[in-house]
């Protein structure tokens, strides 16, 4: 049992510090071969105007699918440089032990995915989505980003962006959705067909509840104003 410990106790630091220069290393090494934040902003407006037939919008007063959009998908992100250090620590400690902890991604990291690497999940895609995030934290608020995101985010149904899914969905403007119908739409970004409220009613509200929750636990909304959001109609059209 000492010498097993013992022989832990020499590894633990190399293991370490592969855990802190290895994704350094990669970074620096790719950092030239990522597209340029400014790229990726020209990117979004040439898939909304191109592919989408939408264009990018303000955030709408009260943002409330942007709010339910944070505290479901990534709590820490007014805080976080693009990447989240606490979710990238843990991907690499699966790594070394050979686990399956992908680590939650960024808003950054989800926009750069769907942008530049949809089709892809190896390793160097995910150091440049990882690249480009940085990139994008670094270029542009985090107001900006969140426009992007909700102008090029799909929620079923041929729906790319906010405000095509909120007509589509409940025949209204974004501004005037109900915290209801917000965490709805902020729940389907994950896997719009598997939360589908049209085709899949049951697990759609299973979503919900669980984005009403993380605005509770997030402290945007009390216990009983979720409950009464849950409750609420949806008027889904």
């Amino acid at each position: 049992m000492t010498r097993t410990r013992h022989r832990w106790h020499r590894r633990t630091p190399g293991a370490l510090a592969a855990l802190v220069v290895a994704p350094a290393l990669g970074v620096a090494a790719l950092w030239p071969l990522t597209p340029s934040a400014t790229g990726a902003g020209q990117l979004v407006r040439a898939h909304l105007n191109g592919v989408h037939g939408a264009e990018l919008v303000a955030l709408p007063q009260p943002d409330r699918v942007a709010q339910a959009l944070v505290a479901t998908e990534d709590s820490r992100f007014s805080s976080t440089p693009g990447i989240d250090p606490v979710s990238m620590v843990r991907l690499g400690l699966a790594t070394l032990t050979g686990g399956h902890d992908t680590g939650a991604a960024t808003l950054e990291q989800q926009l750069a995915k769907n942008l530049y690497y949809p089709q892809s999940d190896g390793l160097f895609s995910k150091v440049a989505e990882a690249e480009l995030s940085l990139k994008l934290d670094a270029r542009y608020s985090k107001n900006d980003i969140l426009r992007m995101y909700l102008a090029d985010v799909y929620f079923g149904h041929g729906y790319y962006g906010l405000p095509a899914a909120a007509r589509g969905y409940f025949g209204v403007t974004p501004a005037r959705l109900s915290w209801g119908q917000a965490s709805m739409l902020a729940g389907l970004v994950q896997a719009p067909s598997a939360y589908d409220p049209i085709d899949h009613l049951s697990t759609g509200r299973l979503r919900q509840r669980h984005v009403l929750d993380r605005l509770v636990a997030t402290k945007v909304l009390s216990p009983a104003q979720a409950d009464t959001a849950f409750a609420a109609p949806l008027g889904l059209r």
